[in-house]
């Protein structure tokens, strides 16, 4: 529970507020605003017919900031000023006031304290507002002034479905929850009323909760013969992290679809879904999946935590000699830029750090996704729909009215989406996107598969980006080593030398791997005109790939191995990540 007093004093109730002094005064006292500027701003007011606030008009002039006009406004109400944080606010008093109330009215509960209940507001001034809060809420109501900034961006961080609040059912003892359940469950009966119980959602909640602080990608709870297997997915590699019994498979698949508003019913059909939940008082996205088998339905839960996220691309492991040219491709006024790699090579991050770069107020940047896995500000996304018609492609064509400077298509999958995005690069527009492939040089022969004539590529395509994720070595761990003389050997004779070798020894903080984090290895195909010229007459990848190499073009390889010699990561993870069967074969002896 919080407490008023912590951060500002108990303040007059909505029917006893009554203004002091004058907001224009307020400011020039301050020192905030200049008399002449106040005569203008008053004076632009009474030209717009007093329509609007003088606060606003302030701000428009430029003159005032609204921090300092939300602090001016409190103080001639007689009222707090409030900076809103995430400390501030309670997330489970948000559902006394409906969403759609919260949004129109520019007002968001934070807390109640017995039985009066703090509300931030933008406008002290509309006294009915207050009034009507209290009515809803049958509490008193202590409004707060803040900012209208501060207010949406709050309320554009709260859940848009049901949130579950995760510590609420967490115990302290971790091995108490599967104790309990192995005791108080012997016959599932109706799986419905099974999921209800405490037990089973203690111990949901718990394989949630230990995902998320363990910094899982995804949760995958399998059906096995004698038990039911949790694994979670750390860093790229999957690891088991608990076992319960087989007769719970049921019971927790259904609690989980019942999170998600699955069908819980339907365990022939595979089904998709999505949660919001709570922890630490942070918004947390999961994405489920359930696929039946023979011995029960698995779920693959995908965690988006954006605490682990960086979108700046200074952060994503990129070399200068990479972070350069891409930080000038993504200014380009038109073209189409592609990221390339397998799934959870880190392509969407990439693409949303290079939207991050560069959404200004005077960009309109318009994504379409499936999923939106971070919603980012100054950006529109969109929603890929496939069960009612709205496809990749569909959605684009329809972008392409909503007047976009900046493209993103979350992933270029067939014919049509390609020549639509391909369209729009030739008609003024800078176009984002994915694809599956190997390397750079690959990307142009996926497309030339997919039917797209060479000569549209050529003159629409700027750059590839591929890329991979290898896992960083435990800083705390980390020592220098001697390789085994063969590896040595076999990466001298292919031209990579470091004077020191490093690796993790293993420690409680990476859980005894050695490894904690990941950083990306990449590789950026830039096209120029006589790649362009190669394009149109047919070249190969591999030519490319030659060509672009032989102008200083950087492979994963020796961008990996760059990495190696920095001490990042080691001479296995690279192998693991862009190793190929004839380059290597002399390695694959070697631990």
């Amino acid at each position: 529970m919080h407490s008023e007093s912590a951060f500002f004093p108990v303040s007059k109730s909505a029917d006893a507020v009554a203004p002091r002094r004058r907001l224009g005064d307020l400011l020039v006292d301050r020192g905030y605003l200049r008399e002449e500027q106040l005569r203008e701003a008053l004076e632009k007011q009474h030209q717009t017919g007093r329509t609007k606030l003088l606060g606003e008009i302030l701000v428009e002039l430029g003159f005032c900031s609204e921090e300092q006009v939300a602090e001016c406004l409190a103080e001639e109400y007689g009222l707090p000023f409030a900076r809103l944080e995430p400390r501030l606010f309670d997330p489970k008093i948000v559902d006394v006031l409906p969403r759609e109330y919260i949004e129109n009215n520019l007002v968001l509960p934070l807390f109640q304290v017995r039985e009066t209940l703090t509300v931030a507001v933008a406008e002290p001034s509309n006294l009915f507002l207050i009034q009507e809060i209290e009515s809803l809420t049958k509490l008193r109501v202590q409004p707060v002034v803040s900012t209208v900034r501060d207010i949406r961006r709050m309320i554009g961080s709260l859940p848009n479905s049901a949130v579950f609040v995760i510590e609420d059912i967490i115990e302290d003892s971790e091995n108490a929850d599967v104790t309990l359940i192995e005791e108080a469950i012997e016959d599932i009966g109706d799986v419905a009323d099974v999921a209800g119980q405490s037990p089973v959602i203690r111990l949901v909640n718990y394989i949630i909760y230990n995902a998320v602080k363990e910094g899982a990608s995804d949760i995958h709870i399998e059906p096995a013969e004698r038990c039911v297997r949790i694994r979670y997915r750390v860093d790229g590699r999957l690891y088991k992290a608990l076992e319960v019994p087989a007769h719970l498979i049921n019971a927790i698949t259904s609690r989980i679809k019942i999170m998600a508003s699955l069908d819980i019913s339907e365990r022939r059909l595979p089904q998709d879904g999505r949660v919001n939940v709570l922890l630490d008082s942070r918004k947390i996205d999961l994405r489920v999946n359930t696929f039946p088998s023979q011995r029960g339905e698995k779920t693959v839960i995908r965690v988006l935590d954006t605490r682990l996220v960086s979108l700046n691309l200074e952060d994503l492991g990129f070399a200068q000699d990479i972070l350069t040219p891409l930080k000038a491709l993504i200014k380009a006024p038109n073209g189409i830029v592609l990221a390339t790699g397998p799934t959870g090579s880190g392509k969407s991050t990439t693409l949303y750090g290079c939207l991050n770069a560069i959404s200004t107020m005077e960009t309109n940047i318009c994504t379409v996704e499936d999923p939106v896995e971070y919603h980012l500000p100054l950006v529109n996304q969109f929603q890929v729909q496939e069960r009612i018609g709205l496809t990749f492609s569909k959605a684009l064509r329809t972008l392409l009215r909503q007047d976009p400077d900046v493209i993103m298509v979350g992933e270029i999958r067939d014919e049509e989406t390609a020549r639509t995005a391909i369209q729009a690069a030739l008609t003024g527009h800078l176009v984002f996107s994915t694809l599956h492939t190997n390397d750079a040089a690959s990307a142009i022969t996926r497309l030339a598969n997919m039917g797209i004539e060479t000569y549209l590529i050529a003159a629409a395509l700027n750059a590839v980006l591929a890329q991979r994720l290898v896992r960083r070595i435990c800083p705390k761990c980390r020592h220098p080593y001697e390789p085994p003389r063969p590896l040595q050997k076999a990466l001298q004779r292919m031209g990579y030398q470091a004077d020191t070798f490093f690796k993790g020894v293993g420690c409680r903080h990476c859980r005894n791997t050695g490894y904690r984090g990941r950083v990306g290895i990449h590789e950026l195909l830039i096209l120029d005109d006589e790649i362009r010229d190669m394009i149109v007459a047919g070249a190969s990848a591999h030519q490319v790939r030659k060509i672009a190499e032989s102008r200083g073009m950087v492979n994963l390889r020796q961008d990996g191995f760059r990495k190696v010699q920095e001490g990042l990561t080691t001479v296995e993870e690279v192998l693991h990540a862009v190793g190929h069967v004839g380059d290597w074969a002399s390695l694959t002896s070697l631990e």
